[in-house]
């Protein structure tokens, strides 16, 4: 009993007892200590590449997005990056006095910025002058500004003024085949935002996404206990691979005149739609394309007004341009007799009559004054003649209600009602069928191609810009529905339309080649009612045609939809006001020949896209043009007129278009062509008053210009 209570035993006995626990826990932890300095890991976890993760940071290299060129080399559309100002109104985060990090003086700002954004100084002071608010933005007028227009504010050294710098896309030709070419933008809802690509969002720029878009590579470096960068640290660990540029088919001389024939009438004639598209017949190849409504691209200007590529997204019933395939397919049939009669007017078909346009018809006529005067009755008494699955089956070899397998996203395939005797007859004038001018383009190229029908196609080659390795689209034939004759004969009996008296396209000759011409007017079907329209001008409206028409270079088809102002035009004055100068334009670029051999002091004007302004310049100034004028706020040129290898004569104006905004030179004493090829190039439009040389522009060296406005010029 008395040793169990000893104190001093038990005070022994638990020193003894942790002892023997502190040498166990020293060997624990020796055990632990010498296995994470054997295997440097805890837990599984890596130390090394722990601390590696603490005092290294990787990021990625962004790939540059491929070019889309015109087939002359013209930059469409090009990487960018872009900058959006800001303003800092609060004092909160200027910790030093000496270098404030908001605005100090207002006036002075907004002075300075009005000089460079299209802002007057009192709309800037009114953002300056806002209260209760930490920073601003400046809208449109202070986003997508170029590098160029960044380092001039900057150069200005306005406290208080910052810059977001984002990736962009730069379209520098504004308003240009923009549903066809689409846009890219980045992408908000990708996880991984330290990417921030770009990604094709229509057209062309979304189909070729992949094609365009590269491989970003990715860069390390060494950061302090701070958090920043260690210099000389940083390792590339992966190259980024850029994206392949793609060259199109189109032409930017025809591209850019098409779009500013088609503003003028779309602003005029006030239609829902328009949709104009020249190809060449031999290759398949479209050299200038567009619709209206249309969009900027790198405004984003006029995107919400229609979304679809009416190129290839919304089939339409075609009306009587429809009849070329009918009359090709009774001629290779050998059923179409051109000097028959037969009695215009309406003819009985089960199920119902079918009239000719004026409901009287014209009497007794010949079947070749009938596709003259466009008669529905002459066409389905071809087709009876024919048998209605003869008929279905030169549909199919056309192409029609089915994709061209454009490569576009939506694109639609038409459709036709073929079930009883009216229907059947109905397709042979148009209606009752439908289908994209796509499908209608390529079907007609087999008339203008010696019965052969060829692929419609966008792209001529796309090359890589690493090894210069080219892939270029050959043409592709899809079918042979008629002969070489038949080809032929079409082709002729298309002139009897504009040349004959009783033809319905005596409006569309032109004054530099024999045309071919088919009108269309087509009903249109209340989406409400279901029922075809019966107002006077609810009706599409279209024209297709052929030049020279000996051996057609071009197959040029203009549309207009339901046209609401018709006081002072009507719609065939419309469609001429595209079709005639646009054709004429066309066949003139094909007949341009080279210069004399007497003619002296010329030279082929040089590629200066790409190069900067003053590189561009000396460029040409070296070899011999000396008068050459800049249009833009930007460092580096990404238009130029003449176009590279044009021959021209070293006296001869040349423009040159930066990115950036658009601005207007010093044009006085300039003659009224050279002030059009600013108008080639941009698509602002001018008026004119006199003749001889500019001495009055009514904006001022330096303006900025804007597409959707006319500039006065006088002349003397």
């Amino acid at each position: 009993m008395k040793d169990k209570n000893n104190p001093q035993k038990n005070r022994r006995i638990m020193t003894k007892i942790m002892m023997l626990l502190t040498g166990l826990t020293f060997l624990v932890f020796v055990y632990r200590f010498s296995t994470i300095m054997l295997t440097k890991k805890v837990d599984g976890v890596n130390l090394s590449e722990q601390i590696d993760n603490l005092y290294s940071r990787s990021s990625i290299l962004p790939a540059k997005r491929g070019t889309i060129y015109d087939i002359g080399g013209n930059p469409i559309a090009m990487d960018a990056t872009s900058y959006s100002l800001v303003a800092v109104l609060t004092d909160k985060w200027s910790q030093d006095k000496e270098n404030p990090q908001h605005i100090i003086e207002k006036e002075e700002t907004a002075e300075a910025l009005s000089k460079h954004i299209s802002m007057s100084k009192s709309e800037i002071l009114s953002l300056l002058n806002q209260e209760g608010v930490d920073q601003v933005e400046f809208g449109l007028a202070g986003t997508n500004l170029t590098y160029g227009t960044k380092a001039d504010i900057e150069a200005e050294k306005l406290p208080g003024i910052f810059f977001e710098e984002t990736p962009s896309r730069l379209y520098p030709n504004g308003i240009f085949a923009s549903h066809l070419v689409g846009y890219a933008a980045v992408d908000t809802e990708t996880e991984d935002a330290e990417k921030n690509r770009l990604v094709g969002m229509m057209g062309i720029e979304e189909a070729y996404d992949d094609i365009l878009n590269g491989q970003d590579g990715k860069v390390s470096d060494q950061k302090d206990s701070e958090g920043y960068g260690i210099p000389g640290t940083e390792v590339v660990l992966e190259e980024p691979i850029d994206g392949k540029e793609i060259y199109l088919t189109l032409d930017m001389r025809l591209q850019t005149y098409l779009e500013t024939l088609m503003t003028k009438v779309y602003e005029e004639a006030e239609p829902e739609e328009m949709v104009a598209m020249l190809v060449n017949p031999k290759t398949g190849a479209v050299m200038a394309a567009t619709q209206r409504p249309t969009f900027n691209a790198t405004t984003m200007e006029g995107i919400d007004s229609k979304w679809q590529n009416l190129l290839i997204e919304e089939p339409f019933e075609p009306g009587s341009t429809f009849k070329i395939l009918t009359i090709a397919a009774a001629i290779n049939e050998g059923i179409f007799r051109p000097y028959d009669t037969y009695s215009s007017g309406e003819i009985e078909v089960e199920g119902g009559t079918i009239h000719d346009y004026n409901l009287t018809g014209w009497g007794q006529i010949s079947y070749l004054e009938g596709f003259g005067r466009s008669s529905n009755v002459m066409v389905v008494k071809l087709v009876q003649e024919m048998g209605y699955d003869v008929w279905e089956e030169y549909m199919h070899a056309f192409g029609v209600s089915t994709s061209t397998e454009s490569g576009l996203a939506n694109e639609a395939t038409g459709a036709y009602n073929y079930s009883y005797p009216l229907e059947k007859a109905n397709t042979t004038f148009g209606q009752g069928v439908t289908i994209t001018p796509f499908q209608l383009v390529q079907a007609f190229t087999s008339i203008a191609n010696d019965g052969k029908t060829m692929k419609l196609n966008y792209i001529h080659k796309i090359v890589d810009p690493v090894t210069n390795e080219e892939e270029v689209i050959q043409p592709q034939e899809t079918s042979s529905p008629i002969t070489k004759e038949t080809a032929q004969t079409v082709l002729e009996y298309l002139t009897t339309v504009v040349y004959e008296d009783y033809g319905t396209a005596t409006a569309y000759s032109i004054d530099n080649a024999k045309v071919g011409v088919k009108t269309g007017t087509a009903e249109l079907v209340d989406p409400e009612s279901g029922k075809y329209y019966t107002g006077t001008n609810e009706y599409l409206y279209s024209a297709v045609g052929f030049a020279p028409i000996e051996d057609p270079s071009y197959i040029l088809y203009v549309t207009l939809k339901m046209p609401k102002n018709n006081e002072q035009k009507n719609f065939v004055d419309y469609l001429t006001d595209v079709f005639n100068p646009m054709m004429t334009r066309a066949v003139a670029y094909d007949e341009l020949g080279t210069e004399s051999e007497g003619t002296k002091k010329q030279a082929a004007i040089p590629k200066v896209t790409n190069l900067s302004k003053e590189e561009a310049v000396a460029n040409l100034e070296e070899i011999g043009f000396s008068s050459v004028s800049v249009i833009g706020s930007g460092s580096r040129i990404v238009q130029q007129f003449p176009y590279n290898e044009t021959q021209a004569l070293f006296n001869q104006k040349v423009i040159l278009m930066t990115e950036g905004a658009m601005t207007m030179p010093d044009v006085r004493g300039w003659s009224k062509d050279d002030v059009l090829k600013i108008s080639e190039l941009t698509g602002v439009s001018f008026e004119f008053e006199g003749d001889g040389y500019v001495v009055y522009q009514e904006k001022s060296e330096g303006s900025l210009l804007n597409v959707e406005e006319s500039i006065k010029i006088n002349l003397e």
